[in-house]
């Protein structure tokens, strides 16, 4: 276990906005968890991809860094791998690519960690990871001990699961069950995968999702940002053809018999946002869903330039877009 006091914020977000952490943890097993004095309830950080710190953090932040993979083949072709929260996900999509295991190729490069995954049940190009998932280890402050959900027990929804509501505050994800297959199960229905051949192997289905992936998104590293920042929002077929006779152009993707998705990028890009900025933050020249901070951002900036993109697509479409990431004021608390 580490605990590391009064820590710069910028080093655990990829939005690296500049304010302070007052106390952060790293434990890397359940031996770490039980020794620490939890009546406070911690604030549970990934590798911060998907988390914004807006002011001086108060509350004590914990990370679960153990990072191991244990498989279960249930048969020659069946695989269930045990992976520890604080594992990559890119590079056990990385590793699982090479070892020939179909199920999470099309997730390829998607920033953050295992753990952090079925919070956000994070998904891309027509795979989600409740496809997959078995079950998700949670470890509860209160009674310092686990429980197991499965995949049914999570909730899974759109950028969802039972982990953003009634479990918040209650503990920490320790490690996540993964069903894979060695029988080939390409999804290419998805824009940008849909041009390769029903044959396509493993590999080139993972190298035309990082390529597709890099040619829209920066690089965190060398232009800080937390990816997509809004949500695609999920409306009514009904609402959806009324909004097609103004705006005959608006793609939307069916989720049910009474319910679309419309891509948030195409509603902000319509809206004339790309490369607008509000001093230090902005949105990326190439893809305007991506907010992105050049160096020196506020989080003020930040909130009014978030205030703005909502307020002009509300007007335009009656529709409001709602953050993906997660926004935190002092006291772990989101800001609405």
């Amino acid at each position: 276990m580490h605990i590391l006091h009064d820590q710069p914020a910028e080093l655990y977000s990829t939005f690296r906005l500049k304010t302070r952490l007052a106390t952060v943890i790293e434990v890397s097993c359940l031996d770490d968890l039980t020794q620490l004095n939890t009546s406070s309830a911690p604030l549970v950080l990934g590798e911060g991809s998907n988390t914004i710190f807006l002011e001086a953090q108060t509350k004590s932040i914990i990370r679960f860094v153990g990072a191991t993979i244990a498989e279960h083949w249930i048969d020659d072709a069946s695989c269930l791998l045990h992976i520890e929260a604080g594992h990559n996900w890119h590079q056990l999509v990385w590793w699982a690519v090479e070892q020939q295991l179909w199920g999470i190729e099309n997730l390829a490069l998607i920033p953050g960690s295992v753990g952090a995954a079925p919070v956000q049940n994070i998904g891309a190009y027509g795979v989600e990871l409740a496809d997959v998932c078995a079950y998700v280890d949670f470890y509860y402050w209160q009674t310092n001990s686990v429980q197991r959900f499965t995949s049914d027990d999570c909730h899974f929804g759109y950028r969802d699961s039972v982990f953003k509501h009634q479990l918040v505050g209650k503990g920490i994800i320790i490690a996540v069950g993964i069903n894979l297959t060695k029988v080939a199960k390409p999804v290419l229905s998805y824009q940008g995968l849909d041009d390769l051949p029903a044959t396509a192997n493993i590999k080139d289905i993972f190298q035309r999702v990082i390529s597709t992936r890099n040619s829209k998104l920066p690089d965190y590293r060398e232009l800080a940002n937390c990816g997509s920042f809004f949500k695609n929002p999920v409306i009514s077929t009904l609402d959806y053809k009324k909004l097609q006779q103004i705006y005959p152009t608006i793609p939307g993707y069916l989720q049910s018999t009474s319910k679309v998705k419309v891509p948030a990028a195409w509603l902000i890009d319509q809206q004339g946002f790309k490369s607008t900025r509000k001093n230090d933050i902005g949105c990326y020249i190439k893809q305007p869903l991506v907010l992105v901070n050049y160096g020196f951002g506020q989080a003020k900036d930040l909130l009014e330039l978030v205030a703005l993109i909502q307020s002009k697509v509300s007007k335009a479409y009656n529709i409001m877009l709602e953050p993906e990431v997660r926004l935190l004021k002092s006291d772990g608390q989101q800001y609405v």
